[in-house]
């Protein structure tokens, strides 16, 4: 595997990326973090490129020329870009020897996520996807406690988003691609990183529609266990919110509340990036998993069919 240029020095991670993911939290995280250094911002578009990296004191890039810039002063590569944006950069990336720290889904789809995985393969470089409840204080921890307890009979998953309600607010409603690919695509991911960890890989899938971008799963797992899992990301605002729960051998266990910080997340998952570069040993969150998130995700979305069907 590549390993860091120096023994216990500050990985150096370049951010692609300059909308308001990398402003809220991937930028000042790794500005802050006291085992990396934020080497650089790469945006699609200058001014944004510009404005983030005046911010946190390091150099703007944009365009290819950048690009190829930014990895040259980087050990490692942290994505906020769109899905199908991210992917054939950092397959780039990872071709030119650099750690990648990925938001999910890495892609969306199965051929361009696979692309990444490959690649990170091919060059031996450590990789992270950054499920957020994979590394948020107060959620990672009990999701190893349920995986380790085992028993579990089914489980309920509903992760359900107001982004485009009326005063909603949210930056995050202006994304295309969010509008485009609905709830599947960005919370999917998230429900599947907590369900698959406890209750195994996923073996089967039923998908159906339900109101605006509302999607239903019904889903088989390898313990023998089945989840049900809801995702939307244009309801009312007055039902939007997040449960988990597990059913079993052991009763009833439910998603406990984060700490609600993002960015303290985030240092984690830079965290488990250093570390998997140090050891050679590769994180359960990696690309492999984003890989098999991706997977499960275009099964389901095949399984809907059209919209007017």
């Amino acid at each position: 595997m590549t390993t860091l240029p120096a023994p216990g020095g500050p990985l150096r991670i370049g951010l692609v990326g300059a909308g308001p993911w990398a402003r809220m939290t991937h930028a000042p995280a790794l500005a802050s973090h006291p085992g990396a250094v934020l080497s650089g911002v790469w945006g699609r578009r200058p001014e944004a490129a510009e404005a983030l990296a005046a911010a946190h004191g390091t150099e703007a890039y944009t365009g290819d020329t950048g690009f190829d810039a930014l990895l040259a002063g980087s050990d490692a590569v942290a994505f906020a870009v769109p899905p199908d944006v991210q992917a054939p950069l950092a397959a780039r990336a990872a071709d030119a020897g650099r750690h990648l720290l990925l938001d999910k889904p890495v892609a969306t789809t199965v051929a361009g996520a696979r692309e990444v995985a490959e690649a990170a393969e091919r060059a031996r470089v450590a990789s992270v996807v950054f499920c957020t409840l994979r590394f948020a204080g107060g959620t990672a921890g009990w999701i190893d406690e349920q995986a380790a307890a085992g028993g579990w009979f089914t489980a309920r998953a509903t992760w359900i988003g107001a982004l485009f309600a009326p005063g909603a607010g949210s930056e995050f409603g202006a994304s295309p691609w969010r509008r485009e690919k609905g709830g599947l695509w960005d919370v999917g991911p998230h429900a599947l990183s907590v369900l698959i960890p406890v209750l195994g890989d996923v073996t089967e899938v039923t998908a159906a529609r339900g109101p605006a971008d509302a999607t239903h799963l019904l889903l088989r797992h390898t313990s023998g266990a089945s989840s049900t899992v809801t995702l939307a990301l244009d309801a009312p605002s007055g039902a939007a919110g997040t449960e988990v729960e597990f059913r079993g051998e052991a009763g009833v266990s439910g998603l406990p509340a984060g700490d609600g910080d993002a960015r303290d997340a985030f240092r984690a998952a830079v965290d488990a990036l250093a570390e998997a570069a140090r050891t050679g040993v590769a994180h359960p969150c990696d690309v492999r998993f984003g890989l098999r998130l991706t997977e499960v995700l275009a099964q389901a979305e095949a399984r809907l069919g059209p919209v007017d069907a």
